[in-house]
């Protein structure tokens, strides 16, 4: 059973997932992050969170839809960021070597942390 909700916090947009990601459910997954890029275009900190500490299926579809979150992301000038802290949403991200691309935090308080100028 997947359920995913997106809302708008101070410090970010946040895509809350749980369940199973993959090529029958991710078309919810793509809606609610669709959703989350568009209101954080307004959003003063530009910032959209995905929080996967829930999932407990991440397919190659649901890598996908990142992808092009974090891509949409870019585009629109928008930062992307993934919760995860487990193997099942972490080791397909490693596999592809994804974990590159994309900023991933342990936990959704650290990535809600306004990222340091170096």
């Amino acid at each position: 059973m997947l359920a995913v909700e997106h809302e708008a916090l101070d410090d970010a947009v946040v895509v809350r997932v749980k369940g199973g990601v993959d090529s029958s459910t991710v078309d919810e997954v793509t809606a609610h992050l669709n959703a989350a890029l568009k209101l954080a275009e307004a959003h003063p900190a530009r910032l959209v969170v995905v929080d996967l500490q829930a999932v407990d299926f991440f397919g190659s579809a649901a890598l996908n839809a990142m992808l092009e979150c974090h891509d949409g992301g870019k585009e629109a000038g928008t930062s992307v960021r993934l919760v995860a802290d487990h193997d099942q949403v972490l080791r397909p991200i490693q596999v592809t070597e994804l974990d590159r691309i994309f900023d991933i935090y342990p936990t959704l308080p650290e990535a809600l942390q306004p990222k340091r100028r170096q």
